[in-house]
């Protein structure tokens, strides 16, 4: 069975955006780590095209090895693009897909594998009310961003997790691991 992992970045006050937050050489490589033990990551369309950037220095290489490198490894990984607008990609790794997100990631679920990566704000909240999640990685920057789209905002259940591990950055950020604890009346 393949494990169900909600990724992101955010700040201190819960906003998700990839412009109010600096990852460090440390943390790419943590994610570039991520990404070697994953199978696949899902991508809204709105994350995929941001991590669209992420070709252009396979072309022209940036001389930052950490950038570069994490490059290379999202390059390698399977993306499965949820979208109503887009009706292709073009990055070779990609592919839209080809049912609703419950169905794939069921589906991604059931076989046998690593990971499956969540890596967008829309496609992790839509998968917590589905109670499909596994794992919430969750990368908090020392920044207050002080407006933006927050992860949870749109979540109105209550949902309990269970701190099961914290990693430090020499930055300052701190990814949380959480599990989802099963409630009375859960899926």
């Amino acid at each position: 069975m393949g494990k169900i992992i909600a990724g992101i970045n955010m700040t201190l006050d819960g906003v998700c955006d990839h412009t109010k937050v600096d990852p460090d050489a440390q943390v790419h490589k943590h994610y570039e780590e991520l990404l070697r033990q994953t199978d696949a990551i899902l991508y809204g369309r709105i994350t995929y095209q941001l991590m669209e950037f992420w070709k252009s220095l396979l072309e022209s290489p940036s001389g930052n090895q950490s950038l570069d490198d994490f490059a290379v490894a999202i390059d390698g990984i399977p993306k499965i693009v949820f979208s109503r607008t887009l009706h292709d990609v073009d990055w070779k790794s990609a592919a839209l897909a080809k049912r609703n997100l419950e169905e794939e990631t069921r589906t991604l679920a059931e076989q046998p594998g690593k990971r499956i990566l969540v890596g967008s704000r829309s496609l992790i909240i839509d998968l917590l009310r589905l109670n499909l999640i596994d794992e919430f990685q969750l990368m908090i920057h020392p920044v207050i961003a002080g407006e933006g789209m927050k992860l949870f905002e749109n979540i109105r259940d209550r949902k309990l997790l269970k701190l099961t591990q914290v990693k430090v950055f020499d930055s300052g950020a701190v990814l949380h691991y959480y599990e989802p604890v099963k409630e009375p009346g859960d899926k």
